[in-house]
């Protein structure tokens, strides 16, 4: 399709989903308080949401932010303090690597059968690194990306010295916050190992340059390092210097991206030193785009196009996908890499919900802080009222589920196995919903309800989204449809979107 068509179908169906979610989110707010809060975490989270300006009051205001923040640039710049990235520590790992070539694994262990043994599954999906860890003395972003880069051949490939390697991954493991719950090296090997197997996906043999494959997994390494526990939109409210920085865009993602290459230039780290000057300009470029895509207020745009590609994909006799320029090269990359920051859900049940504590330990955490602060608590931040069972549940139906039935369509029938765990998973979770009104999550005048419904009605049904990027006729106001089993939904546009296996009872 000619490049001016395919950019107005990837926006036009942009719109349509956003405005299709729009409506079932705001549908799912008006059943209940928990159903409000699970909407706006959903909404302001993962929707990228136009700046809301007064006009024609605040147009000044906002042109005198942003002249004082041009101006405190510029005397950082002219003190000296841009050369230097905020949370880019000194640190000296040249005792801790030698004889480095000798450990199987990067790290030091008294426990590398147990390592051995864990990371013999390095090529599967649902890699358990928690046990990593535990075995490796919490160094598991460095023997992951060490037992990837060895599976992949890529130290050779990409003349990469073994000490260099143990030393920057090291130093990039350090620079992980160990306080932190969630966003740390653990999910940072994680993600690494995740975007490892899905490069590894039939329908992508051989599509992917051996430098593409190296800017994927590097790009999953560092895309939350130095990543303080707390929301880009509470750095944003408290006016932090990351805020000012980066001018509230994208502030932790374009944080990563400087720490990562900061990184590289710290002493014996830069494990890119034998690339040619035309492959380090490339894979700072790709890595740029991919860590960038990580910023989850540009979900619905990544997965509208991904739906549009997944419309118009070419593939060969054998079922590899086609894909002949850089546009449509990165967008699979930027997509499988928000895959893999987005696959909790589809891990085996038992690390699933390791990753759902810690990541609500997080929330509640900057919960906390806000409320210290006298500040509006985040969505699915306040200990007191959040329900983590319907926010998990939620979470897949509007958009895990949507985003993975997409990279299934793309890869099929690669990810089959992986669906079929996010929805039993999804099923675990909805099963777990509390039965009867109980605090904190219910009220004590009587509302709420049993198993299946929240305050003051069901909880919405599972909710799979069928999106057709294709106008069709309709009535021009939004209407639902239901039927035996499925559930269709028509937009302002006339665009149909189906939900499947939709049962009263559910939820």
């Amino acid at each position: 399709m000619p490049e001016a068509n395919y950019l107005f179908s990837v926006s036009w169906g942009y719109i349509k989903f956003k405005r299709m979610l729009n409506r079932e989110l705001s549908h799912l707010s008006e059943m209940s308080r928990s159903g409000n809060q699970v909407s706006e975490y959903i909404s302001n989270t993962f929707l990228d949401k136009p700046t809301e300006l007064d006009l024609p009051c605040s147009v000044p205001k906002s042109r005198e932010r942003k002249r004082r923040q041009g101006q405190q640039q510029q005397q950082q710049q002219q003190s000296g303090m841009m050369t230097q990235i905020s949370g880019v520590r000194k640190l000296s790992h040249t005792s801790s690597i030698s004889g480095s070539s000798g450990n199987r694994f990067g790290v030091k262990t008294d426990q590398e059968d147990l390592l051995s043994k864990d990371l013999e599954d390095i090529n599967k999906w649902g890699l358990n690194v928690f046990k990593i860890a535990e075995h490796s003395h919490n160094r598991p972003l460095t023997c992951v990306m060490y037992t990837i880069f060895q599976e992949r051949d890529l130290m050779r490939t990409f003349k990469i010295p073994t000490d260099t390697f143990v030393t920057f991954m090291l130093t990039l493991e350090d620079h992980y916050h160990s306080d932190v719950a969630y966003h740390n090296s653990l999910h940072a090997a994680d993600v690494a190992q995740s975007t490892h197997i899905l490069l590894s996906t039939p329908a992508l043999d051989a599509v992917f340059t051996d430098l593409e494959i190296l800017a994927a997994i590097f790009a999953a390494a560092i895309h939350d390092v130095d990543h303080p526990g707390v929301s880009n939109q509470f750095l944003i409210n408290t006016n932090s210097e990351l805020a000012l920085m980066y001018n509230d865009e994208s502030v932790l993602e374009n944080h990563h991206l400087a720490v990562g290459f900061k990184l590289l230039q710290e002493d014996n780290c830069d494990i890119f030193q034998n690339l040619t000057k035309k492959q380090r300009q490339t894979l700072r470029r790709m890595v740029i785009d991919m860590v960038l895509a990580t910023d989850m207020t540009k979900h619905m745009s990544l997965l509208a196009n991904l739906k549009t590609m997944v419309e118009t994909k070419k593939v060969t006799s054998s079922g590899v996908l086609m894909l002949d320029n850089y546009t449509d090269r990165i967008q699979v990359l930027r997509n499988m890499v928000h895959c893999a920051d987005l696959s909790n859900p589809t891990k085996p049940l038992d690390v699933y919900r390791q990753w759902t504590d810690r990541i609500m330990e997080e929330f509640f955490h900057q919960g906390d802080r806000e409320r210290e602060r006298g500040m509006e608590i985040s969505p699915a931040c306040d200990k007191h009222t959040a329900s983590v069972e319907k926010t998990q549940v939620c979470f897949i139906d509007y958009v895990v589920h949507p985003l993975w039935e997409t990279w299934a369509d793309l890869v099929y029938p690669d990810a089959q196995d992986i669906l079929d765990t996010l929805e039993d998973n999804r099923n675990w979770y909805q099963s777990m919903i509390p039965q009867s009104p109980s605090p904190p999550f219910y009220s004590s005048d009587g509302e709420g309800g049993p198993h299946g419904e929240m305050e003051g009605g069901p909880v919405a049904s599972k909710f799979q989204f069928e999106l057709t990027l294709d106008d069709q006729d309709g009535d021009s106001e939004g209407t639902m449809m239901e039927t035996t089993g499925d559930l269709t939904l028509k937009d302002e546009t006339g665009v149909e979107i189906a939900a499947h296996d939709v049962s009263p009872a559910e939820t």
